[in-house]
């Protein structure tokens, strides 16, 4: 399946308000640990990646990855990365900001 990640306008919006910051970014779902479920946004090729990392698209121009392990569990769902009031992950270009990236989902069929 292509592109299993989209944004919000909202997410999008955020985004171009760190690129414009930052340069940029590349996003990795994170699994849980210290922040959660929190979509990270990083500088573009600050975030090795590892062999087992999976792309699932684009959002804003920017790269959106999962690890390989929880790309097996959600291989079948659409992440919609959105914005909400709160603090970013404390390693993520969103925290600061009094808005943070949130990841909602929604099943995919399944071909």
């Amino acid at each position: 399946m292509k592109d299993q990640v989209e944004a919000t306008e909202a997410g999008l919006q955020l985004i171009a308000e760190i690129v414009a910051d930052h340069g940029p970014v590349m996003f990795h779902q994170s699994g849980g640990c210290c922040d959660g479920s929190s979509p990270m946004c990083y500088p573009l090729g600050d975030l090795i990646l590892a062999d087992h990392d999976v792309k699932l698209g684009e959002i804003g121009g920017a790269p959106f990855y999962i690890a390989g392990d929880q790309y097996k569990a959600w291989k079948h769902t659409r992440l919609i990365i959105d914005v909400v009031e709160g603090k970013g992950g404390m390693f993520s270009l969103d925290n600061g900001r009094g808005k943070r990236f949130l990841t909602r989902s929604e099943i995919c069929a399944v071909p």
